[in-house]
């Protein structure tokens, strides 16, 4: 058995490392990566139906979300939506939270859009963008999520698969503020 030159392992860690970081590089520099989280877009609102603060009401055919603060009273944000055939209604709930979360394109996209990946790892380059937020029904995730995006031109639009899109901003706001096990309501 040969003893493994430590040196030459550094080397290539070094070359690996400075591929990756040139890649990135280049990214930055085409336009692909973000250089900032785009607007916040929230604003106090009064509502007239009562909920329980914590819960997040989504009005599609407005595009906004809003998260209800007190009796009346909500956080709206501007959201992106889904497109013609995308759009859904009912009652989820937070299943799960995550930061920079990685995404896996169902199947269901995957067929739609052939060369998909399996799986896109979590960055800046990552269409669910700063965080995501879970949407499951029953205990069952819905493979639904609130999620920012780094196309902010798709923030007021009827441009998703279902899922709500917010500026990476906004997003990292709700996120801090909504609990696991919150109640979605999808008009």
């Amino acid at each position: 058995m040969k003893a493994i030159d430590s040196g030459r392992v550094r080397s290539c860690v070094g070359l690996v490392v400075l591929a990756v970081l040139a890649v990135a590089g280049d990214a930055v520099a085409g336009g692909l990566v973000p250089r900032s989280l785009g607007p916040t877009t929230s604003t106090v609102v009064t509502i007239e139906k009562s909920y329980a603060a914590g819960t997040i009401v989504v009005v599609s055919a407005n595009r906004t979300l809003d998260l209800v603060i007190s009796e009346g009273r909500a956080i709206r944000y501007k959201i992106g939506v889904g497109r013609d055939g995308f759009r859904w209604s009912g009652t989820v709930k937070v299943g799960r939270k995550a930061e920079w979360p990685d995404w896996r394109p169902p199947a269901e996209m995957k067929a739609r859009a052939v060369g998909l990946p399996d799986l896109v790892p979590a960055g800046p380059l990552n269409p669910l963008g700063a965080r995501g937020i879970y949407l499951y029904k029953g205990g069952t995730d819905t493979l639904y999520r609130i999620h920012g995006t780094n196309e902010q031109s798709t923030v007021g639009g009827f441009a998703s698969s279902g899922c709500f899109r917010m500026s990476n901003a906004d997003v990292i706001d709700l996120y801090e503020r909504v609990k696991v096990g919150s109640t979605v309501i999808v008009k």
